[in-house]
This record gives C-alpha cells, structure tokens and sequence, in this order.
C-alpha cells in the first residue's frame, strides 16, 4: 500500500514545464490558474462553498438509490472528495490533464480523463451523474446531458452560475478588462433555461426535476429559496424509468 502511494505521490500527467495544453484558452487548460484553483475554496469562496454542498446534498440525498456517483468536470476533486462524506462512493472525470495532474495528489478514488460529450463508460454504470459549475462549458449540452443519462441509473445532479444574479453582469464588465478569464467560455444558465435544455435531451424519458437556489448576499435574511435568483442553484433530474 505504501509503494501504491508514493507511486500515485510521484505520479506527473503533465511535465511542470507546460504551462498550456495543446494552446486552449480555456482556464482550466492553462497552469497558472489550474495549479492555484484549490486556494479559491480556502479563501473568498468558502462560505459559497459551504452553501452549495447543503444544496447538493438536499436534493441528491431524498433519491435514496443514490449509492455510486460519477462526477464530470471534477477538476482537482474538490466535490468529488465531498460525496464520500454523505455516503456516496465517487468517481472523477475530467477532460483537463492539468486539472486531473492536481486531482491525483488528493484524491483517493478512480479518475479518468474524458470529454463528458463522449463518456468512456457502458450504460447504467453508476448510479448517478454528477456536474458542479462544469456543465457551463460544454459545447453541447443536449449531447452532454444524454451521455449523462446513459451511463446514470436514477439522476443527474447538477449545480450551477445561476445567469439570474448580479455577479454575471460584474464578470463581463471585468472581462472586458482582461480581469477574470474564468468565465470568457462560459453561458450562463437560469433554472428555467437549463429545464429546456434537458427537455430537449430526454424527451422519452420519464424524470421529474427538483431545484433550489442559494448564493445570496451574506446580509440577506434567507441563504436558500426556490426562487430562481441567487448566484447558484442545484437541480436534480430523477430518472424514473
């Protein structure tokens, strides 16, 4: 077991030296902000973060089928280490290297490195799909969201940059400034948006959905409602059939 962990210890996806890959300009393929990503959640966005679990673990936690989970776009793992704490056994996927290149190191469970549009899974693998704040990058998120139900028995949960919130309009201006890059590739979301979208991709499908926001204002005299304003909202798709 001790030569297990120093082998994974020792363990390079990516030389140091690169600080791109393959020349995207998407944040998480560039090392200057893939290798600081984890202090983002130590910092300023701890108490966001405190709030987004409560509203993950809220809606994944009533399927009680919910035994095994795969989550896509899992990054350094950050969540994916979380599941196990409400009882559920985690897989990681990620299509950046340089992400997955940090998840090794804290991370105990299986990783793969995929494109979600194309999951290297047989159907019915897990018991759940998973996407926290990766689903706003995808390119097709009808085919994404298809591929999610096919390697998922009973749901999909996915937590979001709600579009209806103020810091949206704040992120662009900055982007026009050249002062946040994280969000140059994204589109935003609302609750009804997303609902359309998995419409769409799940047509023949029995599901019913459930969602909540949060990511209100500290000062505020709710943290968590069903109205679809605030800086994040979970939603869960129950695959009935």
């Amino acid at each position: 077991m001790e030569v297990e962990k120093q082998d994974k210890l020792n363990t390079v996806l990516i030389p140091e030296k690169q600080a791109n890959w393959q020349g995207r300009p998407e944040w998480f393929f560039n090392r200057a902000h893939t290798d600081t990503y984890e202090l983002w959640y130590e910092g300023r966005y701890k108490r966001a973060e405190v709030w987004q679990k409560k509203v993950m673990e809220q809606l994944v936690s009533k399927d009680q089928r919910i035994k095994t989970l795969l989550e896509f776009g899992c990054g350094t793992t950050r969540f994916t280490r979380w599941w196990k704490e409400i009882g559920i056994e985690a897989t990681g996927g990620d299509i950046s290297p340089l992400m997955l290149s940090q998840a090794i190191h804290l991370f105990d469970g299986d990783l793969v490195n995929a494109d979600s549009h194309h999951m290297p899974f047989k159907d019915n693998t897990f018991d759940a799909l998973a996407f926290i704040t990766t689903f706003e990058y995808y390119k097709d998120p009808v085919q994404v969201i298809r591929e999610a139900a096919r390697v998922a028995r009973c749901g999909i949960a996915m937590g979001m940059m709600n579009r209806n919130s103020p810091k949206v309009a704040r992120r662009r201006v900055q982007q026009v400034f050249g002062k946040n890059p994280f969000y140059v590739t994204a589109t935003f979301y609302t609750p009804a948006k997303l609902m359309a979208i998995i419409d769409e991709a799940l047509e023949r499908r029995d599901y019913t959905v459930e969602w909540t926001c949060t990511g209100l204002p500290k000062w505020f005299p709710v943290q968590q409602w069903n109205v679809p304003v605030g800086d994040f909202f979970g939603l869960y798709v129950q695959l009935n059939d």
